[in-house]
């Protein structure tokens, strides 16, 4: 199977002054359609940044990474934001929703970029927000839900377009353990049923052990990517 996401020797380096400092040392790393990929690391490890590159929204120092066979290198600015709402969808640990809007109006807004029609981006939002269970909520805005209702309406517009591949960076890294376990329980369960692709970072071993495959980051480097049932059961 081709991998749906390819990094290959990938290098980040900030300059800070007069320092370089180096985030990312020599990433190669192949994730596949439908799979759920957890890169697990401290902070300061690198797992945000590489997640920013993967997703287009850094440019990386050396190497590339590579999207359905689209070197993310070769796009332009211009061009990114287009490929971004086609093929990935984007969960954010503190959900990045805009105060003014309602539920229902955060969820669709990636379909007002794309000109969906009103009546269009209503119904599919409606019929989301439904499935992820705050069918009584599409009038609240953001400041009139608690933490887990936001992140579900942030997932809600991570998926409102179908993407091929979603990415997570510490999604419920400001819920309590229950809501999180709900969270993840809704996420990966949704993820599964569309056939999307997954790729989220934590810190926490036990968000981690929701995705087929743990990836370890530590200083900029992957230790290993071995599956964590097997680790369970060895």
């Amino acid at each position: 199977m081709e991998p749906i996401i390819k990094v290959e020797n990938l290098i980040k380096k900030y300059r800070v002054g007069s320092q370089v400092v180096p985030v990312l040392n020599d990433i190669n790393l192949n994730i596949y359609p439908g799979e759920i990929l957890t890169i697990l690391g401290t902070s300061g490890s690198g797992k945000t940044t590489f997640l920013n590159l993967a997703a287009g929204l850094e440019r990386p120092t050396r190497g590339r990474i590579i999207i359905e066979g689209h070197n993310l290198n070769k796009i332009s600015e211009k061009n990114m934001a287009a490929f971004r709402r086609k093929y990935i969808g984007f969960v954010f640990q503190l959900y990045n929703l805009l105060p003014s809007l309602t539920a229902l109006e955060n969820a669709v807004l990636p379909l007002v970029f794309e000109g969906v029609p009103p009546r269009e981006r209503e119904k599919r939002g409606r019929e989301l927000l439904t499935q992820m269970g705050l069918g009584n909520r599409l009038r609240h805005k953001p400041g009139e839900l608690s933490g887990g209702q936001r992140q579900r309406v942030s997932i809600a517009r991570a998926l409102i377009n179908n993407p091929r591949i979603i990415f997570a960076d510490e999604p419920t890294g400001n819920l309590d353990s229950k809501t999180t376990e709900e969270i993840l329980e809704l996420l990966t369960t949704t993820i599964r049923e569309k056939g999307q692709t997954l790729l989220m970072v934590t810190h926490d071993n036990e968000v981690a052990a929701y995705g087929d495959r743990i990836v370890e980051m530590v200083d900029g480097r992957i230790l290993n990517g071995n599956s964590f049932r097997e680790e369970k059961n060895k």
